[in-house]
């Protein structure tokens, strides 16, 4: 016996084997059409009897193999059927003859024998015949079981005529002894008398009785006679048949115990009843075919190995630990032959069924490791194949995952083995597909991301290099690039540097042929390979959002309820729809992108590789809207560390969307990476809601850029920074395009401003501008430029900058210009001989420059277009640096009494602080000539201002306001109307630079006090004539002088009564005045005056006259009686205007 079948199971024992064979030219899918019929009558019952007969069909099997019919009986072919086409009567003969040569060839042992024709019609199928069955053709042949069905009924016979031939021999007749192929030559000459030969002669037989009761359906009958044919064996040491009979006990032992059967779906015949497998059809086929075995075949499914409660039922059965020591015990036997080398292999194999049945997969292994060195005759390569490919389903089928393995993946190397003309790739690469789980090994990139590497990763890359070449040679690049794809995905961490390179250079020369895509690869076997992204090409740990530029980020125009606040709900805040949504909120990003405008999503990344790596066509994968990925490409450099990635798109519609990951191209092969599939990745989120498109604004001005970025405490981020130089007091207008560089028109725009700078003192508007201009001008279309015009204007307090006087007081300049006790005073510092070596810290802060920095920040508020009907704006800030250097200020500020009680002068020492030469003027003086660094005095002689007139500040409408504060506004508001008044310029000519000097931040209490009208204007009249000026009135000696006092109240409140006294006095200009000019000056009547109380806006008089009798120049002192009313109200109000009285020689 040469071929071993490696589908046996030890149930096989009780069956009868039919052979079905094709006759002449028959089409395979016809004969194996009718095969599968054939198949599906596997058991008959016995009629009249409980014994069911089972059948073992085969379309190939070897005659030799035939010839151990004797040996164990259900290695006999006891029926043939064959199936032939024959379409003319004149064929028939020569079919029929083709029908006997076949019957010769296992004539020796058939039972029976059936011929089925197909499309033979005429007399000679309606002849009848027993043994041959005529159909027209293959659909029109419904009795084909039938016919299988009698068939099997007819080998009962002849098998129940031999069983009972051979059990009812006599003991006194010659009983035959039965042989083995290669015992014929042996038992020549043999003394067939002895009583050693006669007992070989009956322990044979009884054996082979055994095997004809098990056939026929008799368990208990044969085990009795099995057990007799060990005893008799036993005595005389006929070891080869008594592991026979021992083999035949175990099988019927094995059948009782487990009537499920020991061979899965082909085993299981006591419960198929007519079904078969469709792949029984090919499972013994010669060749290849065979090789690759069901693994559903070798379950233990329906099996149920409690079976103590039915042991005593049978009394010869074995017990389920015997069965395997007598199947060790039997092999043992075998093994001392030679040629009986088939015969301990399915030995083997039928014991390892049994004990993967038992579940003792250990002692299966004990088996199995017999079988694979067991010596058989020089096999082909196909029967290696097939060897081998069985040994990894057991190996399997007891839980030796990686040894089933093993043996697989060398089935696989014997397909393409060098001795085979040609060489099964497929064969190949099937069976190694098939080696993956037994290596831990899966085709799924994602199974290598969850926790540890599983399995030994030399073994796997060995593994997946020989699926890449099988698949080259199988003419698929596609399977070749996605199985190296995955080799240097999931196996990155165990190259080489030298493999890695050589790996993706082997990657690129496949890809250049067929590039790698994300589609899902569909093997025949209805196996699919999922797509390998390259995850690790490079490796992303972090991924995160961008908001868009300040410029560009779009706010919520604010509601009554706020714009986080939900108007569909009656409560301000809702506690419990915040805390449900808390998976959303911890992915939902609290900024928005905007549609149609570039978004960014940055990506730390990680190169792995000990060699650059180009990356190329790398983008965003989102959902949500439509978003048009813009593809960037990068080189990375060996085993960079973090390296950051921006990526970019633009959304095409409103909603949310989500970025699920990216995709790239490296190395030829497309990938789409998942965010979900990226282990150990940190991202602050991956969700963002896209608003309605709004318009861009593009900002340039007429100043140049700045160096300075401003930082502002609000943390609010400047797009442009513009910067410009002025001397204190001059204007300059900066000049603001606005361009819509956006696809949506600007409808709505608002400007703002906000001075940063809080520890200079501002006089005025620092920024100003006019609206109206460019609001004309709305909308603004797209790529269309509005003008806009911002006046700067500078007025700083230079006056106070001790280290900017310092120069001054050195060269005994007053610099009094901090409040003065009195107006007239002069306050003189003395000349500091020498400088300090060393001058204080505080000095030096200021040496190096006296420039003031003032900084402020335009803001652009503006919507348009579908954003702004859904209630969104953008802010564009300009920031402004300003510096300011000095021009001129005033050291000293005082004032002096005009003539006329309505004027003073005002006494400015003006300081040129500038390099150049300037002028400097007012409205009603010439122009001052300064040179750098000179100071000069001048004096304007001004009219006195009522302030009482001055509308109110902002702050004194205030119900609450400050009384300190009160009074600094009112005194910025009475400095502002002095500064419009005065209107003091400077010019510098070598520049063609002006500007204003301002008197603001100088003028204390007590000079506004003598610049204010008083509320009380008193006017004294020497004749009817004024004498509120420089000349004197004259009048003649003797002549009665007429003098009156007039009073007009302009104050808020009622004033008076007042009582003045005219007191005349002479001056000497010596400084001594004389009073006692009683003997000179005669009143007539009273000297002393009474004004009645004067209303708001009232007027009041008095009159009275005087007699000189003398001539000269007198001076005419009122003074007011000190009472409790005008105690009440401020000296200043009582500032009469002195009377210059000349009196003449009278004339004649």
């Amino acid at each position: 016996m040469s071929v071993p079948d490696y589908m046996q199971c030890a149930e096989d024992h009780q069956t009868l084997l039919v052979v079905v064979q094709p006759v002449g030219i028959v089409s395979e899918e016809n004969f194996f059409r009718i095969y599968k019929r054939i198949c599906s009558v596997s058991q008959i019952s016995v009629r009249d009897s409980q014994r069911v007969l089972y059948i073992r069909y085969r379309h190939h099997y070897p005659p030799e193999n035939n010839e151990w019919g004797d040996f164990q009986t259900h290695r006999k072919v006891v029926g043939l059927i064959t199936i032939t086409d024959c379409f003319s009567a004149k064929d028939w003969p020569q079919t029929f003859e083709k029908f006997h040569v076949q019957k010769e060839i296992y004539g020796s042992t058939l039972y029976d024998s059936r011929l089925f024709v197909f499309g033979l019609q005429g007399e000679i199928v309606e002849q009848p015949r027993t043994d041959v069955a005529f159909y027209p053709n293959y659909e029109d042949c419904q009795t084909v079981e039938k016919r299988i069905e009698d068939f099997i009924e007819s080998l009962f016979i002849v098998l129940e005529s031999k069983r009972l031939d051979r059990a009812t021999d006599k003991s006194g007749d010659k009983i035959p002894l039965l042989c083995v192929p290669f015992e014929k030559k042996d038992f020549v000459g043999l003394d067939t008398d002895s009583r050693h030969y006669k007992k070989r002669c009956q322990g044979r037989m009884r054996k082979h009785v055994g095997d004809l009761c098990l056939q026929a359906g008799m368990l208990q009958d044969s085990l009795v006679h099995y057990h007799m044919s060990v005893e008799l064996l036993r005595s005389v040491n006929d070891f080869l048949w008594l592991g026979a009979a021992l083999e035949g006990l175990c099988s019927a032992s094995v059948i009782y115990h487990y009537p499920g059967g020991t061979g899965g779906k082909s085993g299981a015949r006591r419960f198929q009843g007519s079904a078969l497998p469709a792949e029984a059809a090919n499972r013994h086929r010669p060749g290849a075919q065979e090789v690759l075995i069901d693994p559903g075949a070798l379950t233990t499914n329906g099996i149920n190995p409690d079976t103590s409660t039915e042991i005593g039922r049978a009394k010869n059965c074995l017990s389920p630990e015997d069965i395997i020591d007598k199947y060790k015990e039997a092999i043992s036997y075998y093994s001392k032959y030679k040629n009986a080398g088939v015969i301990e292999l399915e030995a083997c194999i039928k014991a390892v069924r049994v004990l993967a049945i038992q579940k003792r997969s250990m002692e299966a292994s004990e088996f199995l490791q017999n079988a694979v060195y067991i010596n058989l005759r020089q096999l082909s390569e196909e029967e290696k194949i097939q060897r081998y490919s069985v040994l990894s389903e057991l190996y399997e089928l007891i839980g030796f995952h990686r040894k089933s393995a093993f043996f697989k993946r060398v089935a696989a190397m014997q397909c393409v083995a060098p001795s085979i003309a040609e060489p099964g790739w497929r064969a190949c690469y099937k069976l190694l597909l098939e080696t993956l789980p037994g290596y831990s090994l899966s085709l799924d990139p994602k199974d290598f991301s969850r926790g540890t590497h599983r399995g030994w990763a030399a073994v796997q890359m060995r593994l997946l290099h020989e699926l890449v070449y099988a698949s080259r040679r199988m003419g698929n690049p596609a399977l070749s690039v996605r199985h190296l794809s995955f080799l240097l995905q999931t196996m990155l961490d165990f190259l080489s540097d030298q493999e890695k390179k050589d790996v993706t250079q082997s990657l690129e020369n496949y890809t250049s042929k067929c590039p790698g895509t994300m589609e899902p690869i569909a093997l025949p076997g209805g196996l699919t390979l999922p797509p390998v992204p390259f995850t690790k090409l490079p490796i992303v740990r972090h991924v995160k959002l961008l908001n868009l530029p300040a410029s560009l980020r779009p706010h919520k125009m604010k509601s009554l309820l706020g714009q986080n606040v939900s108007t569909k709900s009656p409560f301000i805040y809702s506690p419990i729809i915040a805390h449900n949504r808390g998976e959303e909120r911890n992915k939902k990003i609290d900024f928005q992108w905007v549609q149609g405008d570039v978004c960014e999503v940055q990506l730390m990344v990680y190169n792995p590789m000990p060699f650059e790596l180009r990356v190329e066509n790398m983008g965003l994968l989102t959902s949500g809207v439509e978003f048009e990925s813009l593809p960037a490409a990068l080189s990375l450099p060996a085993e960079s560390g973090l390296y950051p990635v921006t990526l970019v798109g633009v959304p095409q519609t409103t909603g949310t969307i989500t970025v699920n990951g990216y995709h790239t191209t490296v190395f030829g092969v497309f990938s789409d990476c998942l965010l979900d599939n990226l282990p150990g990745i940190k991202t602050s989120g991956s969700t963002v809601e896209v608003i309605p498109a709004l318009p861009r604004l593009q900002i340039s001005t007429s100043l140049p850029r700045s160096a300075h970025s401003l930082q502002p405490s609000s943390g609010d981020e400047i797009s442009t920074n513009v910067s410009v130089q002025l001397y204190n007091g001059e204007s300059q207008q900066l000049i603001i395009k606005l361009e819509n560089i956006g696809m949506e028109p600007l409808e709505k725009l608002e400007v703002t401003s906000k001075v940063l700078t809080t520890k200079e003192k501002l006089y005025g508007d620092f920024l100003s501008w006019k609206l109206e201009e460019i609001l004309a001008q709305f909308p603004l279309q797209p790529g269309k430029v509005a003008t806009f015009t911002v006046n700067i204007k500078v007025k700083l307090d230079f006056s106070c900058q001790e280290n900017l006087l310092q120069d001054l007081s050195d060269d005994g300049i007053s610099v009094s210009g901090f409040p003065l006790s009195s107006p007239f005073r002069q306050v003189v510092r003395p000349r500091v001989e020498g400088k300090p070596v060393n001058p204080p810290e505080s000095n030096k802060a200021g040496d190096y420059s006296h420039v003031k920095t003032l900084e402020a920040i335009l803001n652009f508020k503006y919507s348009g277009g579908p954003g702004h009907t859904e209630g969104y704006y953008r802010n564009l800030s300009l920031g402004l640096h300003v510096e300011v250097e000095p021009s001129v200020f005033f050291t000293r500020v005082s004032t002096l009494p005009a003539t006329s009680t309505r004027q003073c002068h005002l006494l400015l020492d003006v300081f040129n602080s500038t390099e150049h030469e300037l002028t400097i003027s007012t409205r009603s003086s010439e122009a001052l000539i300064l040179h750098a660094g000179e100071c000069q005095r001048m004096a304007i002689q001004v009219d006195k201002f009522n302030f009482e007139s001055f509308p109110e500040s902002p702050g004194e409408k205030g119900q609450f306001a400050n009384p300190k504060q009160l009074e600094e506004e009112r005194r910025e508001a009475r400095g502002l109307e002095i500064h419009s008044k005065l209107g003091i310029c400077w010019r510098i000519p070598s520049l063609k630079r002006s500007g204003e000097a301002s008197v603001e931040g100088l003028l204390n209490q007590l000079v506004l006090e003598h610049l204010q009208l008083a509320p009380l204007q008193w006017d004294v009249l020497v004749d009817g004539q004024p004498c509120d000026c420089e000349s004197a009135a004259a009048c003649q000696v003797g002549d009665p002088v007429r003098l009156e006092v007039r009073l007009t109240n302009r104050s808020p409140r009622s004033v008076g009564p007042f009582a003045l006294t005219v007191v005349p006095f002479q001056d000497h200009q010596n400084g001594v005045h004389n009073y006692d000019l009683h003997d000179t000056i005669s009143f007539v009547g009273s000297s002393t005056f009474y004004l009645d109380a004067v209303q708001p806006s009232g007027q009041s008089a008095c009159l009275g006259a005087l007699l000189f009798l003398y001539t000269g120049d007198f001076f005419l002192h009122i003074r007011f009686h000190e009472d409790s009313t005008s105690k009440e109200l401020p000296p200043s109000w009582f500032c009469l205007p002195s009377v210059h009285v000349r009196a003449l020689e009278a004339q004649a």
